[in-house]
């Protein structure tokens, strides 16, 4: 939860804050609805970023806290699948888009299986700490 909080928090601050700089660096012409659609993605990114930080920790997996975890395997999977099919059919794109899809992937990988998996049973120590 710490690592999807920390990456989508990090999207969100660059959209929110640098859309104008974002959208000359993936090609577009920033114009005012670019500039706002990317500030709008900037907010749901922090957004979703705040529920997974707060979210951190508590018992995800199984049956436990199964609307975040779906929410984020959605999110990751279908964000994942749109970016490999983008960068397949235009291999061009700067290779950070390239290592942002392997994250996006990585994460759709951990929440597939948190989603389907009982958490750990929590020990005294877990407990007393």
């Amino acid at each position: 939860m710490t690592l999807s909080a920390a990456v989508l928090a990090i999207l969100g601050i660059a959209f929110t804050f640098l859309p104008d700089e974002l959208a000359v660096y993936l090609g577009a012409e920033p114009g005012p609805l670019h500039v706002l659609l990317l500030q709008v993605l900037g907010a749901l990114y922090a957004g979703f970023a705040m529920l997974n930080w707060m979210a951190k920790g508590s018992r995800i997996g199984g049956i436990y806290n199964r609307p975040i975890c779906i929410a984020n395997f959605a999110h990751f999977f279908i964000g994942a699948m749109a970016m490999l099919k983008f960068l397949f059919r235009y291999p061009e794109q700067p290779f950070v888009l390239w290592i942002l899809c392997a994250v996006y992937a990585g994460l759709a990988a951990w929440f597939g299986l948190t989603l389907y998996r009982h958490p750990l049973p929590v020990t005294e120590e877990k407990v007393k700490a």
